[in-house]
């Protein structure tokens, strides 16, 4: 078992997302830690990236952010260098292919297995094209994490059959944001993705209130919330670590309030 599927034992998990570097090292490092100590049992770490096509207004401001303040990959892997001194929660990127090819993909994906990022998540890499990176990760055990969409429609089981740590089930067409409703069909595919695969199944994109957290984990294994967090983040700035951790405290109970 990966340390990935370890995050979904006995439990739903909450998985927050967080832009690194936004609007500093110091602050991601600090929200991090709230996160950690408020029950996060996975935790998405993003590399921020001038053209995050899968992001809406809030996470592409805070690349935006990040990346005026000089954050750097390297940098980014320096604070999961001191994240892990003490705290051992799943850590995933969450990035782009262009990072990664930038960086060097046997680099990158070493250098993952070497601080101790558990996953990588490439939302512009199509399914077809997975061995680009498959094969490096394989070597160095840091598990791809696959996306399922509602417009994967045939291709549902054979993503779900191949996937590896814990599939991402996007529950929206669009990009990232907070949304009022989600209005798809998640059970039916959820149900699909059950008959091929043992692999936990977490669903991200629009949820933001703890009603929608319970609710997508009443579905699936657990909720991803990013722009929600990010929202926090850009009016709090460097006091938002503080108001992160109530944060998710409250999402956490939500995600496990029926088990």
């Amino acid at each position: 078992m990966s340390n990935i599927q370890k995050a979904f034992e006995n439990k739903k998990a909450f998985i927050p997302f967080i832009t690194c570097g936004d609007p500093d090292m110091e602050t991601t490092e600090k929200a991090v830690r709230a996160m950690v100590a408020n029950g996060a049992d996975l935790i998405e770490l993003g590399i921020p990236f001038s053209d995050p096509t899968a992001e809406g207004p809030v996470i592409q401001e805070a690349n935006i952010r990040a990346l005026s303040a000089g954050t750097t990959t390297d940098k980014v892997f320096d604070l999961v260098r001191r994240l892990r001194k003490d705290i051992t929660v799943p850590f995933v990127f969450m990035t782009y292919v262009n990072v990664v090819f930038s960086y060097g993909a046997q680099r990158f994906i070493a250098t993952c297995r070497e601080t101790g990022v558990d996953g990588i998540i490439l939302p512009d890499l199509p399914y077809e094209e997975k061995e680009d990176f498959l094969p490096i990760c394989k070597q160095y055990g840091v598990d791809l994490i696959s996306l399922i969409a509602p417009t994967s429609d045939h291709r549902i089981a054979m993503i779900a059959k191949d996937a590896d740590g814990f599939i991402y089930l996007v529950s929206s067409l669009g990009v990232t944001g907070v949304r009022n409703e989600i209005k798809s069909d998640l059970t039916s595919i959820v149900k699909v993705i059950r008959e091929n695969t043992d692999i936990p199944c977490a669903i991200g994109f629009g949820i933001s209130t703890p009603e929608q957290a319970g609710a997508m984990s009443a579905i699936a294994d657990g909720a991803i919330v990013g722009s929600a967090i990010i929202k926090i983040l850009a009016e709090y700035g460097q006091d938002a670590p503080k108001h992160i951790g109530d944060y998710v405290r409250a999402m956490k109970a939500a995600c496990n309030k029926n088990i």
